[in-house]
């Protein structure tokens, strides 16, 4: 509604003026929290927040070279709509291209060409409030909209029969004869388009009047986009363009929208926004653009070389060329300097055109042609471009040694054929070779992936305390709930996950919550590998084996499995033989452990379900390490025995990258092949780097999915028991606990023996190393 989009609208206002969480009523902290970071992240790609008062249009390039155009309108989808079918078609009439387009409550999107080329800040004027309802009109007649709103406006009224002789008349039935209806009344909107010239002229019939009137009206709002046209117009409304090197959080929500949303009727397969990359949004790399110019910059190895980088080129300066080959062009009447650049004797017509004057060689008779002045300057400009990357049409005109008005309408002409683009990529009102472009941005991408410091294996230590709530601990069900989200799939004993695994990670731990979870259904529990994994019952097949070893069974327990079999799910006592068939990884309990609930089969949720569903069982997995660790690579899952193997994470894991859910990169030194994270694991990552050592000593149970001892650097590996404890400092294993001995694993200064040991300990104890009384 009207209403609903003003009060988006407003509080975006808000957020941008300093709302602060806290001061968000309604929601939870954290929600508010989330609201914020996501509409400050779009303020830092756009420069500003869109409102019913300040719009903007951003462009970006996709995977295949084509752009994508976002127009951010908090309107609602009335106007949205109706805006976007207006811009389709006033695109197709300039550009002779049918482009594809979604409208949502937020956002108007079109999917550009390689072709289309314009200003970007011109967007906001292509529709006038004067002339838009004709060219909307046009718009909807060849959108669903318009044969949807016929078919029941034709069947209301009862010109259509909706039964006959007693029975009602099927619906495909109805739809020819409304068709069939539509071409008697309307004989345009059936006729062939290649008959048709110029408008679809509406006859005045009461059901076409009223299609019209409920499209413009019910569907759209066409009264309320003339009202936000003639704002524009009248400089009410703030508008601002922008090209981004990626789409921006905003943006996101559309190119990922529903089928409903779509403006034309090209399938959900085909949408070229399946062809942008949704990562990190930010401007231009500096260091791409040198690169870029780098990459073109003519460097040849002999005067050959030298005349076909002139030939691209168009023209080149004194300080662009090598003298000595020059010389040998020049000897052999291949080139010369014209007006101060040099130019082949294949490009001189060219430059002639343009410079009147007397030269002392020719162009190849197969090159010889006619030029106009205006027809020489574009294409001597298209070559330069072709080589300087971004840049003004002053640079182009002082290159040329023509006026500035002159390059502008050259660059102009470039711009309406696609091949070059205009923005600001250096500086304001810059042009830019098409190709280079998307190169540049290309480079810009890969930036992202080496910008963070890959950090040492101390710092990663400290990164995955913090990360994992050892640090900072989480209190409640709900902490408890988000904990075991992250442990989700990963093995240890049962007494383990509530003596040493859970404590160490929540303020309170109470045995309660976790039967809260496993009760309520939200939590499952299996004997996996080595041990008893937690994880959500929904993704509890992602977890189980594919198939199980042949185990002997003592006649107990095979007496309780068939009972489950032909019983189903039964309350039982648990005894040796229930243990048995735990330990075979059989049977489940509804509560943790087996201390309450029902018993039932493991095998029922594997039959059969695995088959032809490895490839979603692998994404959850997949998400679930990230989720553990926030950095996944090989070594990490040295103690998952229980997840899949490497190369099919690893191919999950880069598919997941291609869709910018995810990052790749070298973010930990000293660890061999590819490395994934999550964005948010690579801002705490720098945190962590920044902050630096504390000095603060933690101590773990060494079967927690932290002892990573020995794994992730060179020193000894710890057993993971849960006898066993190991103590931390500043990331760096110190000493172990094993059973009431300690045994140091570093250097221990004499300042902070007594702190390492009562850590291990649990108690205060006057040893670094021996063993502790009891």
């Amino acid at each position: 509604s009207d209403e609903l989009s003003r009060s988006v609208s407003d509080f975006r206002k808000d957020v941008v003026d300093g709302l602060q969480p806290t001061d968000i009523e309604g929601i939870t902290e954290p929600a508010a929290q989330e609201i914020t970071t996501y509409l400050t992240a779009a303020r830092a790609a756009l420069g500003a927040i869109p409102t019913q008062d300040t719009i903007i249009v951003e462009r970006f390039f996709d995977e295949s070279g084509g752009m994508q155009l976002v127009l951010h309108a908090p309107f609602g989808s009335r106007i949205n709509r109706a805006w976007g079918l207006a811009l389709r078609k006033r695109f197709c009439r300039q550009f002779n291209f049918e482009l594809q387009a979604a409208a949502t409550e937020d956002a108007v999107l079109l999917s550009l060409g390689p072709q289309h080329s314009f200003p970007l800040a011109d967007v906001f004027r292509y529709l006038h409030p004067a002339t838009a309802r004709d060219v909307l009109v046009q718009a909807f007649l060849d959108a669903p909209v318009f044969q949807t709103r016929w078919r029941w406006n034709s069947t209301i009224s009862l010109a259509i029969p909706r039964n006959r002789g007693g029975k009602k008349v099927p619906a495909p039935l109805q739809r020819a004869m409304a068709d069939d209806l539509m071409a008697a009344v309307f004989p345009d909107a059936a006729a062939c388009a290649e008959n048709i010239q110029g408008d679809r002229q509406l006859p005045d019939h009461p059901l076409i009047n009223q299609t019209v009137r409920d499209c413009l009206e019910e569907a759209m709002d066409f009264e309320g986009l003339a009202r936000v046209l003639g704002r524009i117009h009248r400089g009410e409304i703030e508008c601002i363009a922008r090209d981004t090197v990626e789409p921006s959080p905003l943006s996101h929500d559309i190119i990922n929208s529903a089928p409903f949303s779509f403006l034309d009727d090209a399938p959900l397969e085909e949408r070229r926004t399946h062809m942008v990359s949704t990562g990190r949004s930010g401007i231009l790399d500096e260091s791409a653009i040198e690169r870029v110019r780098d990459e073109e910059r003519p460097d040849p190895r002999d005067a050959d070389e030298l005349h076909d980088a002139m030939l691209t080129a168009g023209y080149l300066h004194d300080d662009e060329i090598s003298r000595e080959m020059m010389d040998t062009l020049v000897a052999a009447r291949r080139a010369g300097c014209l007006n101060g650049v040099w130019v082949t004797a294949e490009r001189l017509p060219e430059f002639l055109a343009v410079h009147r004057q007397t030269v002392n060689f020719s162009a190849p008779p197969s090159r010889v042609r006619t030029w106009t002045r205006e027809d020489a300057i574009v294409e001597l400009l298209r070559g330069r471009l072709s080589l300087v990357g971004p840049t003004t049409a002053q640079a182009l005109s002082e290159s040329l040694r023509i006026t500035e008005s002159e390059a502008n309408t050259a660059l102009l002409t470039l711009e309406s054929e696609g091949a070059i683009l205009r923005g600001t990529f250096e500086g304001p009102n810059e042009w830019c070779d098409r190709r280079l472009l998307a190169r540049i941005h290309r480079y810009t991408l890969n930036r992202l992936r080496a910008e963070i410091e890959p950090v040492n294996v101390a710092d990663l230590t400290r990164f995955l305390f913090s990360w994992q709530h050892v640090t900072l601990k989480l209190s409640g069900v709900d902490g408890l709930r988000k904990i075991l989200h992250q442990l989700e799939g990963f093995e240890v004993s049962v007494t383990a996950w509530e003596k040493s695994i859970l404590p160490a990670r929540m303020d309170r731990y109470d045995s309660s919550f976790l039967d809260t979870l496993s009760l309520g259904g939200e939590i499952g529990w299996a004997k996996l590998t080595s041990g008893v994994a937690l994880f959500p019952r929904d993704h509890m097949d992602a977890w189980l084996p594919t198939d199980l070893p042949q185990t002997l069974l003592s006649v107990a327990a095979q007496n309780i499995l068939d009972t489950l079999r032909s019983r189903g799910a039964s309350f039982l006592k648990r005894d040796e033989a229930l243990e048995e068939l735990i330990e075979a990884g059989l049977v489940t309990s509804d509560g943790f452990a087996g201390r309450h609930g029902r018993w039932s089969l493991l095998s029922q949720a594997r039959d059969g379900s695995f088959a032809g569903a490895q490839d979603k069982w692998t994404e959850i997995q997949a998400w679930a390490l990230l989720r553990r660790y926030g950095v996944v690579f090989r070594r990490m899952l040295t103690r998952e025995p229980a997840a899949a193997p490497w190369r099919d994470l690893a191919r999950v894991y880069r598919r997941l990258e291609a869709r910018g859910e995810i990052r790749g990169g070298r973010f930990v030194n000293g660890m061999s092949g590819e490395q994934f994270a999550l964005p948010e694991a690579v801002e705490r990552l720098r945190e962590v780097r920044r902050e630096g050592p504390d000095g603060r000593v933690i101590a773990i149970s060494a079967c927690d999915p932290l002892n990573l001892a020995g794994i992730l650097d060179s020193g000894e590996r710890i057993r993971a028991v849960a006898t066993n404890r190991i103590a931390y400092r500043d990331g760096v294993p110190m000493s172990v606990m094993e059973g009431d001995y300690l045994r140091p694993l570093a250097e221990i200064d004499s300042t902070i023996a007594m702190e390492v040991a009562s850590a291990l300990a649990g108690r205060r104890v006057p040893v670094a190393s021996g063993f502790v009384g009891r």
